[in-house]
Formats: structure tokens, C-alpha cells, sequence
């Protein structure tokens, strides 16, 4: 080795995406190639299936993934979900960060590069778009330094129509993740005007993911995605990340090595080039990093060809750079995994122990208790009900813990919808002998085909002086 101060030091001192001036450095990544660009591809092609696919496909009669915000309405695997079940949302939600604190403690920004929508859509899709258009890295640097021309017009139009046609198909998918895919139909095939928030809705959707895609870019994996800022108080020594071998590839020299005084980089910049963010892997870990292996493929390929060893860049730790230390489970791995663990039996347990029909029953504000006939009282009540099955269900309550009994106004059925929420109004009618005080505490039970589904507690307010019950 060198001494180190013969070693011509380069670290950056500014992000890639931003020039001395502080303008936008656009970054032209080459075309990868290799080993795991090839497993990016396939895992891209089935994840772009799944997504354009899943809003139109149905289990047992509900969407298999749908998020109706507006309407508080979640259909996941074809289960129904409401606003009522958001505790389960939110245990959901905090076992999910919990994983991404798992994860990223062991494979870091391993998500980003392989499985993130925006790298997919971005890599996959876009750029593959502006490949094609404009040619390859250097020929979009060429064009970019010489003056406008006709061709190159043409080109920037065309890939532009291309973006906002793809941006358009995407934001489609989108929205009918939302509303639902038959609904979204409605708003293609009907007038514009019988639709008029749908297709403003769709038409921001479609000029975001277009912004997003044309101009953001990795700029949203660099500055916007709060992920790449939580990773850096995630990473350790022995997170297992992209990484440079610097023991083995310092000093660097341009071309093949002429002697064993140099490392085995070549100083050939590829790892640079194909670098979707732009950054120098050969600096260290770095934020903008996403973990896409880009690099990885480029420098085996180099490595290849000047007949020397793969895994000059390659999944490796800190440690295991440094150190030559074999991965280990650290106290906080094993930690968060225990976390994990009963979050994740937690969950389970609320999915399996949950109520069929979401059942609010409130009594009606503003209304005191009502005479019925000479030894009675009754209490006017309302019921919000959600089924959350696959089938219609007719109900019928009753009163389970004292004498009483529940009728609805004209002898209507109570009856849920599939999928929907319903209201409804009913009395609630006591005895006498049943009231003690002003507040009687009832258990109403709720049945289906005489089986009971669940057991709701109201309070029914009421005062009986004691003369009337005698």
C-alpha cells in the first residue's frame, strides 16, 4: 500500500443532485446490466402486474385491496374494514415500524431499491421511456451540450407525451385503489360533467405522478422520502448495506494495476455512471444510497474483464469490511425482534376476535323518557350498524339482563347491507318493575338466525316513583 499521504483524498462536499452554484445537477444514469439487475427486472414485472391487476380483482365479492378514505371503507383480502376498526389499523401501523425498524437495522435501504414504488416506476418504466426516446447516457450528454435542433425537440416532446400518457395510466390505478375500479369506469365512460370532482381528482393525480416522474425524480428518494432520513439513526456497523471494499480497492489507479501497490479499483467511474442518484459508492454509505446494486453489476462487470475478483462492491457491513467480522445478531436486533413478535401475535388477535357487524347504538339527543301505557316507560335509541360479511343480514336485539323489550317504528326488519352502513331507530321499553333509579343499565343482545353475534351496554334514563310500581 501507499502511504496515506500520497493518497489524493476526493470526498464529496456536496450532494450529487446539486452543482457549486446550487443549481439542479441532473443526473444521466447509464443502462445497468448484470446479475441482480436481472432479478430487479423480473421482481419489477410482477410487482407492475400485481398493481395494474389488484383493484380488479374481487374476493368473495369485495375488492381484494381498496382504500375508500373518503367513505372510511377498507377492503383488504376482501375483508371489510370501518372507521370502528381502526384500533386495528393503528396496531397494524405501529407493527409496520416496527418491522421497518427491523429491517433496516439488519438490510438497510434494501426496500428502496428493489421493492419501492417510486424506484420500480422510475427505473422500470420511465427510464426505460427515455432510453429508448433519447438514446443512451451519452447521447443524452451530447444533446444536452449542443444547441436546440429540430431532432432534439422532437425527442424531449415525445418523451414528454410518453410521460404524461404513462403518468395518466397510473394515476387511473391509483385513484381506483380509492374509489374502486367501478366507479372509476363511471367517471371514464360518463360525462365529465355527471363526475366533476372524480376527474379533477384524476387529473391531479395525473400531473403529480407526471411532476413526480419528469422532474422530482430521485430527488424524491434524496430529499422528500422521509425513509432515507430515518435510516441514518437505524444504521450500525453492522447493517448489511451496498459497500465499497476500500481494504482491497485503495489506492486506486486508472487502468489495469501496474503493480501490487495498488488496489484493485480501477478508477474507471461506472459505479458513478449507473448510479441512479448519483452518488460515489466508493465514498462510504451515504443517504442517497438505495441499495439498487446498480454498482454492484457495474463493477463486476469491470472486474471481469481486468481478470480480478468479483465483490469489489458488493452487500457487506462495516464490520465486515473492516474487520473481516462474519454478520452477527446484535441485543437490538434480537430486541425489535421480540417486539415484533408480539405486535405481530397482537394483530392476530385482534383480526380473529373481530365482530362480524360493527354495532353503535346512542340514544337520541334532546329526547326524555316516554310513557308507554300505564305500567311502562320506553327510551328512543339509534343504531349505526356496518356488516362486515359477505352476506345481507336481517337482526333482531333483545333485551338480555332484565325484563324489556325492543321494537322498531312500523315493525320494520333491521337489516344490514353487504358493505355498507346503515342507521336506524328504536325503542327500548321497560316495565315498572325494572326501573330502580334514573339510570338502568341494560345488556342488549344482537342476533342473526338466533345466533348471537355480540352484546352491546346502553343506558336507559328513566325515574318511576315508588307509588307506581305499586
Amino acid at each position: 500500500m501507499l502511504p496515506t499521504d500520497t493518497i489524493k483524498e476526493n470526498f464529496r462536499d456536496r450532494v450529487p443532485t446539486v452543482t457549486a452554484k446550487g443549481k439542479r445537477n441532473w443526473i444521466y444514469a447509464a443502462r445497468p446490466s448484470g446479475k441482480f439487475y436481472r432479478y430487479r427486472s423480473v421482481l419489477s414485472i410482477l410487482y407492475i402486474i400485481l398493481f395494474f391487476s389488484v383493484p380488479f380483482i374481487r374476493i368473495h365479492g369485495n375488492p381484494a385491496l381498496q382504500l375508500n378514505i373518503p367513505e372510511g371503507k377498507f377492503s383488504i383480502l376482501g375483508m371489510l374494514f370501518w372507521p370502528q376498526d381502526f384500533f386495528i389499523f393503528g396496531t397494524a401501523m405501529v407493527t409496520f415500524i416496527v418491522f421497518i425498524v427491523l429491517f433496516t437495522q439488519v438490510y438497510g435501504r434494501l426496500f428502496c431499491g428493489w421493492a419501492c414504488p417510486q424506484t420500480i416506476f422510475m427505473e422500470m418504466l420511465f427510464r426505460k421511456i427515455e432510453w429508448w426516446i433519447e438514446g443512451s447516457r451519452n447521447q443524452q450528454l451530447l444533446r444536452r451540450r449542443q444547441g436546440a435542433s429540430l431532432e432534439k425537440t422532437a425527442r424531449k416532446a415525445a418523451k414528454h407525451l410518453a410521460f404524461l400518457a404513462l403518468a395518466f395510466l397510473i394515476a387511473n390505478t391509483f385513484l381506483s385503489y380509492i374509489i374502486g375500479a367501478e366507479a372509476l369506469q363511471r367517471i371514464i365512460s360518463e360525462p365529465v360533467s355527471s363526475h366533476t370532482g372524480g376527474f379533477a381528482a384524476l387529473l391531479v393525480f395525473t400531473l403529480v405522478f407526471y411532476f413526480v416522474y419528469a422532474y422530482m425524480r430521485e430527488l424524491v428518494c434524496t430529499v422528500v422520502c422521509p425513509y432515507g432520513r430515518l435510516q441514518g439513526v437505524l444504521l450500525d456497523k453492522n447493517t448489511i448495506v451496498v459497500a465499497y471494499d476500500y481494504n482491497r480497492g485503495e489506492p486506486r489507479q486508472k487502468g489495469k494495476r501496474p503493480d501490487e501497490r495498488y488496489g484493485d479499483c480501477v478508477d474507471c467511474n461506472q459505479c458513478v455512471t449507473v448510479c441512479p442518484t448519483g452518488i460515489d459508492i466508493r465514498n462510504g454509505t451515504q443517504l442517497e444510497c438505495i441499495n439498487c446494486t446498480a454498482c454492484i453489476d457495474a463493477c463486476s462487470t469491470v472486474m471481469k474483464k481486468t481478470a480480478q475478483p468479483k465483490g469489489l462492491i458488493r452487500y457487506a457491513s462495516e464490520n465486515g469490511i473492516a474487520n473481516k467480522a462474519p454478520f452477527r445478531f446484535t441485543v437490538r436486533i434480537k430486541v425489535y425482534s421480540g417486539i415484533l413478535l408480539l405486535l405481530t401475535g397482537l394483530l392476530g388477535f385482534m383480526l380473529a376476535s373481530r365482530e362480524n357487524v360493527g354495532v353503535a347504538i346512542s340514544r337520541v339527543g334532546g329526547q326524555l323518557y316516554q310513557e308507554a301505557g300505564p305500567d311502562s316507560l320506553s327510551n328512543l335509541y339509534t343504531i349505526t350498524l356496518n356488516n362486515k360479511t359477505r352476506e345481507a343480514l336481517q337482526l333482531e336485539m333483545r333485551v338480555a339482563n332484565i325484563p324489556g323489550t325492543v321494537f322498531l317504528p312500523g315493525n320494520q326488519p333491521l337489516i344490514a347491507p353487504v358493505g355498507k352502513q346503515v342507521k336506524s331507530t328504536f325503542f327500548v321499553r321497560l316495565p315498572f318493575t325494572a326501573i330502580h333509579g334514573r339510570e338502568t343499565h341494560l345488556q342488549l343482545d344482537i342476533y342473526h338466525q338466533d345466533k348471537k353475534m355480540q352484546t352491546v351496554n346502553i343506558s336507559f334514563l328513566g325515574y318511576v316513583q315508588q307509588k307506581q310500581k305499586l
